[in-house]
């Protein structure tokens, strides 16, 4: 398994995508699973705008991940957000006998961001909110992903900006030099 990392607007989506339709793996999106669970809770949650707690995430995602075990290319995309959620992949990884075997940050800088963001044309993406959430996912995400490098995961930073083609060569090499692709 690889796990995709990168804040909104990143592209993480769209190279999920490529090498779903490309070469064949299965693209497991924790916002897309949790969009699709029939847990009314968790919708619940959705529709007033908050955070869907730790163990409901988790709960689908085992689910999921259970699911599919078997399959060797798997690209998990915007988990985990939070240390403790780093650690809980790992252990349960380990009891379902999936490897992790690299983890993807797609580096994005803040001019490239505002400008993909302004495409989307929603109200709350300002160069400010744009910013702090930038920040935030830093915060978030770099000891995660020291966390996956001391374990013996391959962590790597891919440049985000670019064509989508230039991008996904990008994560076809770093794929090949870890023997998956």
């Amino acid at each position: 398994m690889i796990l995709f990392f990168g804040p909104a607007g990143s592209g993480k989506s769209a190279q999920a995508q490529t090498l779903v339709d490309e070469n064949g793996w299965k693209w497991l999106s924790i916002g897309q699973l949790l969009r699709d669970t029939p847990d009314e809770e968790i919708h619940e949650f959705q529709r007033k705008g908050a955070l869907v707690p730790f163990e409901k995430v988790n709960e689908v995602l085992h689910e999921a991940l259970e699911k599919n075990s078997t399959i060797e290319k798997l690209i998990l995309d915007g988990y985990p957000r939070q240390i403790n959620q780093a650690h809980w992949l790992a252990d349960e990884c380990r009891s379902l006998e999936i490897p992790i075997k690299l983890a993807i940050n797609f580096d994005v800088n803040m001019e490239e961001l505002l400008k993909r963001m302004e495409l989307r044309g929603r109200d709350d993406d300002t160069p400010e909110s744009i910013n702090e959430r930038l920040a935030t996912y830093h915060k978030e995400i770099d000891p995660i992903l020291n966390y996956f490098s001391e374990t013996g995961v391959k962590a790597v930073h891919v440049n985000g900006v670019g064509t989508i083609e230039e991008i996904h060569d990008r994560v076809l090499s770093e794929l090949s030099k870890c023997k998956l692709a």
